[in-house]
């Protein structure tokens, strides 16, 4: 795909993602929404690519829902409201799958879809001059991109309603305190910080260890109960404990080296993997 909305880096393990409409301040759009998946697709098709950055370009991450087109911006009349699917949910739901985690470099103003796209990555970090809304009360709308699921999860129930009742702007130091992202950097030490994150997940870790790991901090934290998270522990750790990764793990330890892991998320994830039943966000 031939990227206009967005532009796509990748290099020593890493696939920087950047939300790329700074005239815009990064307005989300249709096309956006189709871009962004296609660079999901390719992370995970791709196991050189170990962990995945999402930023913005210029002064703002993503001011939400490119509204140009006026009191019709959101009309969807035009479509059956049964086969009607929130473009921001498509990218949420696309994220969640991933096999890669990922980091949102939050390098300015995220609102609206700006602000819950970042709900379903897995670390968060802010530039000091960042700032949140989930504004769409305000716009008289409810919260979109799956966000109902996501944000409660993210900071709380309480908090979550706040936020979402008063659709106020805040600064990163109220995200901060609520847990919504993981610390506060000056703005050119944002990148640095979200790649140095980046580096120690590619250089420490085995690629199917994690990408088990995301699936299951993920999935099984809304089970109802934890024997569902013991189940697929203990498949995880009977299949993995046999593999060439522990392995290596154990013997780089004894040798004191940095471990050289050979599984690769594309040919060697365990058979019981995927063990959900819930449809792709294609279906």
């Amino acid at each position: 795909m031939d990227y206009k909305t967005i532009s796509v880096a990748s290099g020593e393990g890493i696939m920087t993602i950047v939300l790329d409409r700074p005239e815009k301040l990064n307005a989300f759009t249709p096309q956006m929404k189709d871009e962004l998946i296609d660079a999901f697709d390719r992370a995970d098709g791709d196991d050189d690519v170990r962990a995945v950055i999402l930023t913005g370009r210029g002064r703002a991450f993503c001011a939400g829902a490119d509204i140009s087109a006026g009191e019709s911006a959101f009309d969807y009349s035009h479509t059956d409201v049964d086969s009607h699917r929130d473009e921001g949910g498509l990218v949420t739901l696309r994220i969640f799958e991933l096999k890669k985690p990922i980091i949102a470099a939050v390098n300015g103003a995220a609102v609206g879809v700006g602000a819950t796209m970042t709900l379903a990555t897995d670390i968060r970090l802010a530039s000091e001059d960042a700032r949140f809304g989930f504004v769409f009360a305000r716009r008289g709308l409810v919260p979109e991109a799956a966000s109902s699921w996501f944000l409660p999860r993210a900071v709380g129930m309480s908090r979550a309603l706040e936020w979402v009742f008063t659709g106020r702007i805040f600064p990163a130091g109220e995200a901060l305190a609520a847990g919504l992202i993981r610390s506060v950097h000056p703005r050119d030490e944002l990148l640095p910080a979200a790649r140095g994150l980046a580096r120690e997940i590619a250089d420490n870790t085995s690629a199917v260890a994690v990408g088990l790991a995301r699936q299951m901090l993920w999935r099984l934290s809304a089970e109802p109960h934890p024997m569902a998270a013991h189940r697929i522990d203990s498949r995880a750790t009977y299949y993995l404990g046999q593999s060439a990764d522990v392995r290596e793990g154990v013997t780089s330890f004894f040798e004191r080296r940095p471990p050289a892991f050979p599984l690769r998320v594309s040919r060697d994830m365990p058979p019981h993997f995927p063990w959900w039943t819930e449809p792709s966000f294609r279906e």
